[in-house]
């Protein structure tokens, strides 16, 4: 069967095979339900990957641009994104965009009106028609508000300013002065907001004791403050408070305004109510409607105050902390982020300890009251309705790994590139841990929460296209995909697809996105990556990921000397290279987990592993980890005693956290690491490489005995891996290798506890197939990744199947075909044709079509002998690549290695082949100067994109 077929013929078959199926849907399986799976019988994990259900497939986030949306719209839109192998969208309401689209005179439907929740209303029975989810994200833009808030319930901060002055001098300063100066520059503020002065104060440098400050507060005169400066070095520090300070970020109509306050109960309380009463009144209940309900990421933006936050701090932490305020919190500008760690005044070593201590006090309080206000006010109201919660559980304020425990749906999220411009696929920094990945920061923290509680779906914003809409290809789709697999993700929801008429002016309208557009070249193509993402999915989702080990952080140390930072985007961090850790674990053949404090505290320690909920682990690593409180020293030691072993990276935890008793609380963490310093052999100082973590890493199993469950030959910076155990003793893993051009080959051996009693399969994720793994008697096979390479293996009780016999990439009578091709260029856009005669292959940014946009199809006559074994290797190839022999469909390709077998469709004699490329959109739309639009959202591409068919092109023959 022809493989556009077989694709055409899944996604079909998903629309008629929920009824009656074992396989939940969505709306139907409660939060306890998905903790412990569904239960799948002996041999139905390979039906279910053969045909995944909708519900498996890629989701897109649906931006309702401007909520300019009318009914026939939107259900032509759902039929383009079911035809395109999608299986469900997220509602999502936004500003309208710039760059001068045109709106077609289209009407804004007010959020929450009558009319915007009618269209809700076309959606959901549209979606049911058509065997799609929706999930509805909560409010539009981020961090959610309305104009409706007043007061209190807007989002408020405390910021400080401060000045060096020296003295002997007169000085004077305006309170209005003093606003401007505070005021902090932040990505979207609020016109509406109000500035309050809470001090005023001057302290000497060094500062050595809060009694040296000296109150200005009532030196003011008609709003100026008059003081004399005393000899010697000072330093003016104003705090400021701002109520209401920011706005909703891309809000649709009646959802800007006011950012909610997220620390005060009560008004998020009336907020959501607020939301889910309007539709509920109008619709009925959501529950039948939706799967679930969506917070996207925190991006609070550094509010960190409520009307009654020093009152909570003081019956939580036992003292007050506006006395430390101006000087625990740093000068703040957009996103929240720090302009300068700095210190504005030199603090004696005592009181810069006592800083330190108390901005981690203040830290864990907005973090706790984050938490229980609105983590757990948003989970109650969503069991209130009977949908899931869904969110991304982190941004500025949040614990990093306890805040997605108890969503139904934890969502991390990956991008195509960022400000970094880093090249996915190209690189893979040690020096930069964010540079070659697509996957965050958060990723992993976000999916370890997840395997603690048990829950298998682990949602992901995948691939966030802001800088290359278009130039985004497959092959890149595939390579960021892969890696966000890798750290945890078992579904996806595609960022993200634009309501847009079909007859709005090209390219349309667009908020942002990989252009998910029915105008992308590669559009037609787009079915193929969706099916493999729905197959991927199915098996994951059915799977436990296994980790048998575990990682601490040095949250507290950094929260305490840097504070919280802007997740997934850490404008800086206290050890730049955490992720390295867990990376080259998996690159060496085993798997882990991050762990927090709290985790740790409420963890079992039995037989020499750690254990919480589901989880074990025999083997801990502390990175850099020198502050925590007592109680997890304690738990700690227990570890040890019992059995398991602790690597601590670069130094051993030396004294606790926060202010109130420290002195004694220091004293416990250093005894309890003392007597674990005793244990010989299971509490041990690791020393951090200077580079190649990954080999630095394979040392460290060789010398402590570590046992990986597979052994990679030679492991490799772009080769990872993920094990997950199934539900009928099946042994899942999944390979991602991320080079976007090279290759790697290496023999990775299966330790003895999965080959043992079981049959190694490929399980094909682009056809369904599956292929028996020919493992020789120690286990092992000699695998070889092509570039963008992806491999789905499955351990299970089956025997019988054709042998895993992959293509190589060369033969006998090996020719060469690189020259002498005719070339016809098919312009999407214009609709033209021109011919040419490539005497060499070449990277079309070489040549005079470098501007090119469509599909280019390269043709030319060959003799052949003897078909028999022959295959076409395509070489480079920068786009979609399809091949067609004498008129016959051969296949396509769209990452990697472009190998075809065209015995069947050779004769003897001469032959015609063709070799149609599609090409990226972003070397045309660039020169499209009249079109603002385009110009907006190719500004930033600074490198001509390559396209086209670059070789060499060879056929040779493979023996049967």
């Amino acid at each position: 069967m022809q493989r556009r077929s077989f694709i055409k013929q899944s996604v079909l078959w998903t629309a008629g095979c929920a009824v009656g199926s074992r396989m939940p849907l969505w709306g139907a399986v409660s939060g306890t339900d998905e903790a412990t799976g569904a239960t799948l019988r002996s041999g139905e994990l390979y039906k279910l990957f053969r045909n995944p259900q909708s519900i498996y497939r890629p989701f897109v986030r649906w931006w309702w641009n401007g909520d300019k949306v009318e009914a026939d719209e939107l259900k032509r839109e759902l039929h383009l994104l079911k035809d395109a192998g999608i299986g469900g969208v997220e509602i999502n309401p936004v500003k309208f965009p710039g760059n001068d689209t045109d709106d077609l005179g289209k009407k804004s439907l007010h959020w929450l009106s009558d009319e915007w929740i009618d269209m809700l209303q076309v959606t959901f029975d549209e979606a049911k028609s058509l065997d799609m989810t929706c999930d509805l994200i909560v409010g539009s833009g981020w961090p959610f508000g309305a104009e409706f808030l007043t007061g209190d319930e807007r989002a408020d901060v405390v910021v400080n300013y401060s000045e060096k002055l020296s003295g002997p001098i007169d000085y004077e300063v305006s309170r209005d002065g003093l606003f401007c100066a505070a005021d902090p520059a932040i990505s979207s503020p609020f016109l509406g907001k109000k500035m309050e002065l809470v001090s005023l104060q001057l302290v000497p440098e060094p500062f050595g004791s809060l009694d040296q400050a000296i109150d200005l507060m009532k030196n003011e005169v008609d709003g100026t403050f008059k003081f004399k400066v005393p000899d010697g070095k000072y330093v003016l520090f104003a705090l400021v408070k701002i109520r209401g300070f920011l706005e909703v970020i891309n809000g649709a109509p009646g959802a800007t305004g006011p950012v909610l306050n997220h620390f005060n109960k009560p008004a998020v309380q009336k907020y959501l109510n607020n939301m889910s009463d309007k539709i509920q009144n109008r619709l009925g209940p959501l529950s039948g409607n939706i799967r679930s309900l969506f917070t996207d990421s925190m991006e609070l933006e550094g509010s960190n105050w409520s009307y009654d936050m020093a009152e909570e701090f003081k019956k939580r932490r036992g003292y007050d902390v506006q006395p430390y305020l101006p000087f625990i919190l740093f000068k703040m500008g957009s996103m929240g982020n720090v302009l300068t760690y700095e210190p504005k005044v030199e603090f004696t070593p005592e009181l810069d300890d006592t800083i330190q201590r108390v901005r981690y006090d203040f830290e864990y309080t907005k973090a706790e009251l984050l938490r229980e206000r609105f983590t757990q006010t948003y989970l109650d109201w969503c069991k209130s309705l009977n949908v899931k919660s869904r969110a991304q559980a982190y941004g500025r304020g949040f614990f990093p790994l306890e805040s997605s425990l108890d969503y139904d749906i934890p969502e991390c999220e990956s991008w195509t590139m960022t400000w970094l411009r880093h090249r996915l696929g190209e690189e893979m920094s040690e020096e930069d841990y964010r540079r070659g990945r697509a996957y965050t920061m958060v990723n992993k923290y976000v999916s370890s929460a997840a395997h603690l509680r048990g829950k298998r779906l682990v949602s992901c914003e995948e691939m966030t296209n802001t800088y290359t809409v278009f130039n985004m290809t497959l092959e890149l789709l595939k390579i960021g995909g892969d890696q966000t697999a890798i750290s945890g993700v078992t579904h996806s929801i595609f960022h993200g697809f634009n309501y847009s008429p079909k007859e709005a002016p090209f390219p349309g309208w667009i908020r942002y996105g990989a252009y998910y557009n029915e105008n992308n070249n590669w559009w037609p193509y787009f079915k193929y990556y969706t099916a493999y993402k729905g197959r991927l999915a199915s098996a994951l989702q059915h799977g436990t990921m296994y980790a048998d080990i575990a990682i601490l952080n040095p949250t507290a140390d950094m929260w305490s000397t840097l504070g919280m930072q802007n997740e997934p985007f850490p404008a800086t961090t206290n050890v730049k290279y955490k992720t390295l850790v867990w990376e080259a674990i998996s690159k060496n053949g085993s798997g882990c987990d991050y762990l927090s404090e709290s985790i740790i505290r409420d963890a079992e320690m039995k037989d020499g592993y750690l254990c919480y909920g589901p989880r074990k682990y025999k083997t801990l690593f502390l990175i850099e980890v020198e502050s925590m409180e007592s109680a997890t020293a304690r738990k700690l030691y227990d570890f040890v005693a019992c059995g398991g072993r602790i690597f601590c990276i670069e130094a051993y935890p030396h004294k606790s956290v926060g202010l109130r008793d420290h002195d004694k609380h220091d004293r416990e963490v250093q005894e309890y690491v003392e007597k674990m310093k005793q244990m010989d052999g299971r509490f041990v100082l690791l020393h951090k490489p200077e580079k190649d973590f990954v080999g630095w890493y394979q040392g460290v199993q060789k010398e402590y005995g570590l046992a990986p469950y597979l052994t990679i030959e030679k492991p490799d910076l772009y080769l990872m891996q993920n094990r997950y155990q199934g539900d009928n003793k099946e042994e899942i893993f999944f390979f991602s290798y991320a080079h976007r051009y090279d290759s790697h080959q290496t023999r990775i051996t299966f330790s003895n506890e999965i080959a043992k009693g079981r049959q190694g399969w490929v399980w094909d994720l682009e056809t369904g197939e599956r292929y028996r793994l020919p493992l020789d008697a120690n286990n092992s096979y000699q695998f070889d990744f092509g570039p963008a390479d992806s491999l789905l293996i499955v351990f299970d009780k089956q025997k019988r199947g054709n042998d895993y016999k992959p293509l190589p990439v060369s033969g006998t009578d090996l020719k060469d075909f690189s020259s002498d091709w005719d070339v016809e260029f098919r312009h999407s856009r214009e609709n033209t044709v021109q011919n040419a005669h490539f005497d060499k292959l070449k990277d079309l940014k070489e040549t005079d079509y470098v501007n090119f946009c469509g599909t280019a199809v390269y043709k030319k006559k060959i003799n052949v002998s003897s078909p028999a074994g022959m295959t076409l290797n395509l070489g480079l190839v920068h786009g979609v690549s399809e091949v067609f022999v004498n008129g016959q469909n051969c296949g396509v390709k769209w990452y990697g290695r472009r190998i075809h077998p065209i015995a069947t469709q050779l004769k003897q004699g001469e032959n015609t082949i063709e070799i149609h490329v599609v090409t990226v959109m972003g070397n045309y739309m660039k020169t499209l100067t009249d079109n603002k639009i385009a110009q907006a959202w190719t500004r930033r591409q600074d490198v001509i994109q390559p396209a086209g068919l670059v070789g060499p092109v060879t056929m040779y023959r493979v023996e049967s």
